[in-house]
């Protein structure tokens, strides 16, 4: 039976060894699933709002365990992960209190006796999950999907499969009754024909453009909603009048944070060059103070990145970039000795035709990018093919505000670093993909919206 191993990536010591599933135990889910949904979609919200209560509880009660999990198999620091857990803990909470105000019919007012429109759920939904946040993302589509009454599998990232049968373990333990919820520890291929089966209604992914794509083409050819939540390169607008050492902090986090393996994370630094020096400087400072390490360790502020293949994925977008005319201000070489580690690297001078401009840097690389006026840095914040998030930072809000308005992307801060909250929906536009997750549009993305009409 084919298999594959998941790698430490700071040490690089194999963690596990994962047996792909036969396909007589993908259709015994699937099955499971099918005969659970009736029951599932049968219980009253304060039925399943209680089970998820408990999940939330069992998150954590277990979190020491999931912390492990994450930290080993992708890296995530100590704080982060706990960080993450207390987060999907919440949601689950969150969608347990508000489900049913926004699953609740909504009366339109026509010329009949009575119009109205229902939420109803649609059964299985396949959901293709990352490893970068590897509980959060999952929990993210997985709360309001199973308070809506759909039933779900998880076919996660490869290298996360300890965190995937950890959330599994937890939801049983909250007495999820069987086959609401599994996972299916299988390969891509296997995935395409579980998405081809007809007892999956939908799927949702959250991951790269290429697997957008190929996931997409497969639900269209069946017919089957789905929602991507794809990459980003976000722009970070610094304005004239911003207040320097809000910005710098806040630049450091979003970069940074999580080894910069963030969809969401700012990416490309769009500085107006009346502050361009000023922020640069205090920029390349504040990244110095980065401290790569074990990721268990409290004292380490830079994780190294998920896989060795991607750091050095990276390293060649970087080495390219540099060829091509950017200017390296800080780091932008691996760490010597090191698994998967790349310190915390700044290039300037970055343009079209690089790279660091035309791509998704998935690491801890920023790149700075100098334009003249507001104006101009308006067109190059949008000068991308992606379109998921942004932030712009000045003194003034209102001026902010009209900015971030002119943004194209899926949510746009000012004064704020951008991150998915649960009372906001969630989702990108242009190549970053389509549909919400998140606040009533997203427990709405997989339901019937069902419109009834009494003459």
């Amino acid at each position: 039976m084919a298999s594959y191993q998941t790698i430490n990536p700071f040490d690089g010591r194999v963690e596990r060894t994962v047996e792909l599933l036969s396909a007589a135990a993908v259709e015994q889910r699937l099955a499971a699933a099918e005969a659970a949904f009736p029951r599932w979609s049968g219980m009253t919200l304060e039925q399943r709002g209680t089970l998820l209560r408990k999940a939330a509880a069992g998150l954590r009660a277990r979190r020491d365990d999931i912390q492990h999990a994450m930290t080993a198999e992708m890296g995530k620091l100590r704080g982060e992960a706990l960080g993450e857990i207390e987060k999907s803990a919440a949601a689950c909470e969150y969608y347990a209190d508000h489900a049913a105000d926004y699953l609740a019919p909504q009366a339109i007012p026509t010329e009949a006796q009575r119009s109205h429109v229902v939420y109803q759920p649609i059964g299985c939904v396949l959901a293709v999950m990352p490893w970068n946040f590897p509980v959060w993302q999952v929990f993210r589509f997985l709360a309001p999907s199973l308070m809506a009454g759909n039933v779900a599998l998880l076919k996660h990232a490869s290298n996360v499969p300890g965190c995937a049968d950890l959330i599994a373990a937890v939801l049983a333990d909250a007495g999820m009754p069987a086959g609401v919820f599994d996972v299916l520890h299988i390969d891509n291929d296997q995935a395409a024909e579980v998405l081809r089966d007809r007892r999956v209604k939908a799927v949702t992914l959250t991951g790269s453009e290429r697997a957008g794509r190929a996931i997409a083409a497969n639900a269209g050819d069946q017919l089957k909603k789905c929602v991507m939540e794809l990459g980003g390169s976000d722009a970070f607008v610094v304005l004239d009048d911003a207040d320097l050492d809000v910005a710098v902090a806040a630049a450091v986090k979003s970069r940074f944070d999580n080894a910069g393996q963030t969809c969401i994370a700012a990416k490309r630094f769009v500085l107006v060059e009346a502050i361009a020096d000023a922020f640069v400087q205090r920029f390349v400072e504040a990244a110095k103070a980065r401290v790569y390490g074990d990721p268990r360790d409290a004292a380490t502020t830079l994780a190294p990145m998920a896989r060795a293949d991607l750091r050095d994925g990276l390293h060649r977008q970087v080495r390219d970039s540099i060829d091509k005319g950017a200017k390296v201000l800080l780091g932008c070489e691996p760490i010597a000795g090191s698994h998967a580690g790349y310190p915390a690297s700044i290039l300037d001078h970055v343009a079209p035709g690089m790279p660091a401009y035309e791509e998704e840097l998935f690491g801890p690389v920023a790149a700075i990018l100098r334009v003249k006026d507001e104006a101009e840095a308006v067109r190059v914040a949008n000068d991308t093919g992606f379109g998921l998030g942004g932030s712009v930072w000045t003194r003034d809000a209102a001026r902010g505000e009209q900015v971030a308005a002119q943004l194209q992307c899926g949510a746009a801060f000012v004064n704020a670093v951008v991150r998915s909250d649960v009372r906001l929906p969630f989702g990108g536009s242009k190549r970053s993909g389509f549909g919400r997750e998140l606040a009533e549009h997203g427990i709405r993305e997989f339901t019937n919206i069902k419109t009834i009409y009494v003459a």
